[in-house]
C-alpha cells in the first residue's frame, strides 16, 4: 500500500488502478500515466471565483439535462476503447466540469471528456 507519494517513482508509469490504491493525502492527476503534483492550498480568491462561476452553472443548467461537479471529482480519459482502470492512464481533477452526456458517469467520477471543463489559475 502507498501511503506518502514519496514511495513513487516520480519516472514511473502509473494507471487509474495504481490512483484508486494510493492513500496519501496529497492531491495529484494522471496525465498518459505521469504523475502530476496539484497546487497543495488553493487560495481564498481562487475559491471564490470557483464557488461563484460553480452558482451561476448551477442556476442556469437547474432545470437542464446537464450536471455540473467540482474537485475533487475525477474524470478519466481514455484512449480508445479502454475502459478498465488497469488500462486508463489519465485522470484529471478539473476545478468545475459540466457533463451533458449522463452515460459518462459512474461512481467514479467522469468517463471520458466533459462537455466543459473550467480551470482557475493561481499565481
Amino acid at each position: 500500500m502507498i501511503t506518502d507519494i514519496s514511495q513513487l517513482d516520480p519516472n514511473g508509469t502509473y494507471t487509474y488502478a495504481d490512483y484508486l490504491g494510493w492513500q496519501f493525502d496529497e492531491s495529484v492527476e494522471l496525465i498518459k500515466g505521469k504523475l502530476y503534483r496539484m497546487s497543495p492550498v488553493l487560495k481564498r480568491r481562487h475559491q471564490d471565483a470557483s464557488v461563484n462561476l460553480e452558482f451561476a452553472l448551477l442556476k442556469y443548467f437547474e432545470d437542464k439535462s446537464c450536471k455540473v461537479y467540482d474537485a475533487p471529482f475525477d474524470v478519466r480519459l481514455p484512449v480508445r476503447n479502454e475502459r478498465k482502470p488497469a488500462q486508463l492512464h489519465t485522470v484529471v481533477q478539473p476545478d468545475i466540469c459540466v457533463i451533458c452526456d449522463l452515460s459518462k458517469l459512474d461512481d467514479d467520477g467522469c468517463l471520458g471528456a466533459p462537455d466543459w471543463v473550467i480551470e482557475i489559475t493561481s499565481p
